[in-house]
């Protein structure tokens, strides 16, 4: 068996899964699990979890076995704007409502990538994902999230 870089794509992969599963089932873990049949607060984001960390296991596994794509350098740029964009929507969602945080994160997060240009056809398709994820989110499911916020009134 031989052994590879841990300098893969699969190896980071695999350690990024790993890592958010778990993180996610400690900050679940005192969350009611209850049943299939009668899921708690805490069965989904366990379970989801555990999923990820088995994949990201096998991922790792497989760096290990099989020679992957090697990792020249991680690119912090997109990654700080894809989180900043969304810790942004999480502190704002409230305040805002989801018809103008979302926008706005959507927007933060395509910022992280070197070819973006605000330009109409960004707008649009922010537009559009946004009327996408209010009527599936908010009308369809039923989530509990404010199309406007406090700031507006809602």
């Amino acid at each position: 068996m031989a052994m590879h870089s841990h300098r893969t794509k699969d190896f980071w992969a695999g350690a990024v899964y790993v890592a958010l599963g778990g993180a996610t089932i400690l900050l679940a873990r005192d969350l009611p699990m209850g049943s299939s049949a009668r899921m708690g607060a805490g069965y989904f984001p366990i379970v989801l979890s555990g999923l990820l960390i088995v994949i990201g296991l096998v991922s790792l596994a497989r760096s290990f076995l099989r020679p992957g794509e090697w990792v020249e350098r991680i690119h912090l740029r997109p990654a700080l704007f894809v989180i900043g964009a969304t810790c942004f929507f999480a502190a704002t969602l409230e305040w805002l409502g989801l018809v103008v945080a979302l926008p706005i994160c959507i927007l933060i997060a395509a910022a992280g990538s070197r070819t973006f240009r605000l330009n109409l056809e960004t707008l649009a398709a922010t537009a559009g994902l946004t009327a996408f994820c209010a009527l599936v989110f908010i009308k369809g499911l039923g989530v509990p999230m404010p199309m406007f916020g406090t700031l507006f009134g809602g």
